[in-house]
């Protein structure tokens, strides 16, 4: 029998993740958690079935939870989801689809989710609460801090960091070993 998930937010980021999730087949989504004025509405055919103030409630009956809200201008919500829901005790499991490649030899930290066609290399390190979206390259050695989006065709050569809630826009490529932090624009390259 398959472990139950709650889902916490309902837009755009979510539809990619309950894709991920029904492909990786590991998990049965029982709900979406959003806005009060939203519980009823479903999300590809899943109800919301609470706001925030339900998910302490919730907790009695589901052990497991996941950040479905996207990051974009800055990591504030996705930092404070993840630590109420710790503090709640919700197990935030690694979400990874059957269509991405991690290295047996990569580690990646609760919370995080690597989405369809992204690589994830040897020796590489990503953080709790992290976004790999589809089709990433994260590099040999790269080292991802916390709660950070390394966006849709993104390239993070070897050895390179991310500190902790950076944003890393559509196909992003930075030289290798090089450091990145904060917002960093589509189509950028960093040295």
């Amino acid at each position: 029998m398959k472990k139950k998930i709650l889902l916490i937010g309902g837009g755009g980021h979510c539809k990619s993740v309950i894709d991920v999730i029904e492909q990786e087949n590991r998990f049965e989504i029982a709900g979406i958690i959003d806005k009060k004025e939203l519980i009823g509405h479903d999300v590809l055919g899943y109800k919301i079935v609470g706001s925030d103030e339900d998910l302490n409630h919730l907790r009695q009956h589901y052990h497991y939870a996941f950040i479905t809200v996207g990051q974009i201008n800055s990591p504030e919500i996705r930092i404070e989801l993840f630590e109420m829901l710790k503090c709640l005790g919700y197990e935030l499991p690694v979400v990874i689809s059957p269509l991405a490649y991690v290295s047996k030899h990569g580690h990646i930290s609760e919370g995080s989710i690597v989405m369809h066609h992204a690589l994830v290399n040897a020796s590489a390190h990503i953080g709790k609460n992290c976004i790999i979206n589809t089709k990433a390259l994260v590099e040999h050695d790269a080292i991802i801090e916390d709660h950070c989006h390394i966006s849709t065709g993104a390239i993070l050569n070897g050895g390179a960091h991310v500190k902790a809630g950076t944003f890393y826009g559509s196909n992003v490529t930075c030289k290798e070993y090089a450091t990145v932090k904060g917002f960093i624009k589509a189509g950028s390259i960093v040295k």
